[in-house]
């Protein structure tokens, strides 16, 4: 053991080997970290062992930084500085995790007042007991130096020495990096979640990440101007489409209910799988709200996102504005842009209140931030929910029918009118791993592709969910005073995909064209409106962009006092121009131009030989929907809304927190007694939680096989 220990004690002696004790020191405090403080939702052990790789590679680099210095005393004041600052801003997280379930942010920090509430007095409240772990090293350093159990290394680094150092911790990142991406393509363009850049590269990188995204977008926003508001308000009022009056008003004063369907598309829809001569209908509750006399059913919706894929539909949905050409804008910009959203308008027109309800961590994409930007008064994320476990849940979340049981609780606190969002995720890639016991029941599709043959079985289990919630609403009493409105948020089967669905929607996949690509992108637009008996499909051509027109109209406002770049789609003046994020790509009635080549949407035909009038009907087409693009990229990268004066109160993000809704509901039911409008108050202060039930596949079906689930990875 005395050999051991002088053995150690010599190689700490070196100016190397005390850069090594240091670096040990910081990767076992963010291990702990990882465990004990932070939620990094790892699963399975090849993102365990990314995440117990992360903290290195940096820390050497940044900590390696010393050994270019000759001078022994600043050598050891420069190395003990920087780890001192990695391991502050470890800590500091560590705190500031444990009240906002984030991580800090460089706006957090630009915010001086948001970083007081999270590391000042609440750092006091929030300390544990077990923090002590955090700084046992510094006491067993500072024990080890008075008694000269660590010499000082007088001998200065060789320079080549040094620089293979920070080359060798460059490569260890680079291969850190790599990894990570093969775990999360697209991790760094995308951005889908805080937790995932830790998860994947640590607390430093992040920093780093979050620093360039700021920079990018604090750039743009200061480069805009109030003159840049002006073509953007031509444009809105030279394409604003008035209200039908059939419809204008017809729902005002009613609770709007969205429910967010994940990867579902439109093909579904009355869609029978055919297994060995039998046909299994996949979302029978879907079809008939469908063909219902109380809903508004749309054929030809589009969703209209890129690479921020779900977090795009959000903001179309909510804003009438278009996600980004790349990357994520709730990433990028919801958490700072002044935005003139859905929950705020109502709030500020109508009285409404607002609520999101999700399965998933409440960071990612950023939801926790962008939604305060948007007004909403409560988000009920996961950690509102049932614990998670193997039986209730997958990687992105709770089962949907578990959430919808849970959020009731919460929901029947809401002041009405509400405007209440639920995500769905259960209907989520691989699809088939989401279901476990006796929810499986649904036959898998016979393909060669696993994931379009679990596809129809999530499908199936979502329209359950689906119906066991209307089940609820109306045996609450909430369904004849509310709008619900059903959209699905983009494609579940990916293009490179459709070859192996084509047999299974009766094409052939040798003649499978681009065309057949762009009329997948249809997903499920319905609104329905219980007491309504005018119902109809409507085969009109639009998209998510034009959702908040068309809701504000049945509610009864006016959509021109906005800056909204979409279009009522029950109006007669709705131009049916759909525009695609991806470049040259939009719908038309007439024409549709995807991935390069241009057809008639009416037979699928190619044109491949344009005459002059159709050349230029393509051309003006191309404009308009360049023209839309524009003016929404206008207001979303230069937060021109902050420049619009429509005589609104502005928002304030600061007065939204997240962190104990359920006890914020109760007091405002408390203080407003009698005068109370929650459907809690409404049934006598009685809970209405009882009166959701979701049967499984095998309790509605008793003669069915239980399917097997797969367990492909994302």
């Amino acid at each position: 053991m005395k050999k051991l220990i002088n053995h150690i004690k010599i190689h700490v002696g070196t100016r190397f080997g005390f850069i090594c004790l240091l670096l040990s020191s910081y990767w076992l405090k963010s291990l702990w970290a990882y465990v004990v403080d932070f939620n990094l939702d790892l699963s399975g052990p090849y993102q365990f062992f990314i995440a117990l790789i992360n903290p290195l590679p940096i820390a050497l680099l940044l900590i390696g930084l010393a050994l270019y210095v000759k001078n022994t005393r600043l050598f050891y004041i420069l190395a003990i500085s920087i780890y001192l600052i990695l391991f502050g801003w470890l800590f500091s997280n560590a705190v500031y995790y444990r009240e906002f379930s984030d991580y800090i942010s460089i706006s957090t920090m630009m915010a001086t007042s948001s970083v007081s509430a999270g590391l000042g007095e609440a750092a006091l409240k929030l300390f544990r007991v077990w923090d002590v772990v955090y700084f046992l090293d510094f006491i067993a350093l500072i024990l080890a130096f008075q008694r000269k159990k660590i010499p000082y290394d007088h001998q200065a680094f060789e320079k080549k020495t040094s620089l293979a150092i920070t080359a060798f911790s460059v490569l260890f990142f680079s291969c850190n990096l790599f990894l990570a991406e093969i775990d999360r393509p697209e991790l760094l363009t995308r951005g889908f979640s805080n937790t995932y850049i830790v998860r994947a590269l640590g607390l430093p990188a992040f920093l780093a990440y979050n620093a360039n995204q700021t920079y990018s977008a604090e750039k743009d926003r200061s480069d805009a101007t109030a003159a840049d508001l002006e073509p953007v308000q031509t444009y809105i009022q030279e394409h604003y489409a008035q209200p039908n009056e059939h419809y204008f008003g017809i729902a005002k004063g009613r609770n709007v209910i969205y429910l967010h369907l994940e990867s579902l598309q439109q093909f579904i829809i009355d869609y029978k799988l055919n297994i060995d001569g039998t046909e299994y209908e996949v979302t029978p509750f879907l079809n008939s709200l469908y063909h219902s006399n109380s809903t508004l059913a749309f054929s030809n919706f589009f969703h209209q996102v890129k690479a921020g894929k779900t977090s795009d539909a959000e903001t179309m949905m909510d804003t009438s504005l278009f996600g980004l050409n790349q990357g994520s804008f709730m990433v990028q910009y919801g958490g700072t842009n002044t935005q003139q959203a859905a929950p705020y308008l109502l709030n500020q027109l109508a009285g409404y209140s607002s609520a999101v309800f999700h399965g998933n961590s409440g960071s990612f994409w950023n939801r926790n931030n962008t939604y305060k930007q948007w007004g909403y008064n409560y988000f009920f994320d996961q950690s509102y929910f049932s614990e998670l476990t193997p039986e209730n849940s997958f990687q992105y979340g709770l089962n949907d029918k578990i959430m919808f049981a849970d959020s009731i609780q919460y929901l029947e606190l809401l002041q009405q009118p509400f405007y209440a969002k639920y995500i769905t995720i259960s209907n989520h890639y691989p699809y088939t791993t989401s279901l476990i016991g006796d929810d499986i029941g649904f036959p898998l599709a016979q393909t060669e592709d696993e994931t379009i043959n679990g596809y129809f079985a999530t499908a199936n289990y979502l329209d359950a969910a689906i119906k066991a919630f209307f089940d609820y609403l109306k045996a609450s009493g909430l369904y004849e005073k509310s709008i619900i409105i059903l959209y699905g948020d983009h494609y579940g089967i990916s293009n490179s995909r459709n070859p192996d669905l084509a047999p299974l929607l009766g094409k052939d996949p040798q003649t499978w064209s681009e065309f057949d690509n762009a009329m997948l992108q249809r997903v499920p637009y319905m609104i329905v409106i219980p007491g309504m008996t005018q119902g109809q499909i409507i085969d009109t051509y639009g998209g998510e962009i034009d959702a908040l027109p068309t809701l504000e109209h049945l509610l009864g406002i006016k959509a021109d006092q906005f800056l909204q770049v979409g279009q009522d789609l029950l109006s007669k003046d709705h131009q049916q121009i759909v525009a695609f994020r991806t470049e040259d790509s939009f719908v038309t009635p007439k024409y549709t131009s995807y991935a390069g080549r241009i057809y008639y949407t009416e037979s699928g035909l190619e044109i491949t030989n344009p005459d002059q009038t159709t050349l230029a009907e393509i051309e003006a087409i191309r404009e308009a929907v360049n023209k839309q693009l524009a003016s929404s990229d206008a207001v979303q990268t230069g937060d021109l809304v902050r420049f619009y004066d429509n005589g609104l109160a502005d928002n304030d993000a600061r007065l939204y927190s997240y962190i104990d809704s359920l006890q914020t509901q109760l007091d405002i039911e408390e203080q407003l007694g009698q005068h109370s409008t929650s459907l809690y108050h409404q049934n006598a202060d009685k809970t209405t939680v009882d009166l959701f039930y979701a049967p499984t596949y095998l309790e509605l079906h008793p003669t069915a096989t239980p399917s097997t689930s797969t367990s492909e990875n994302p």
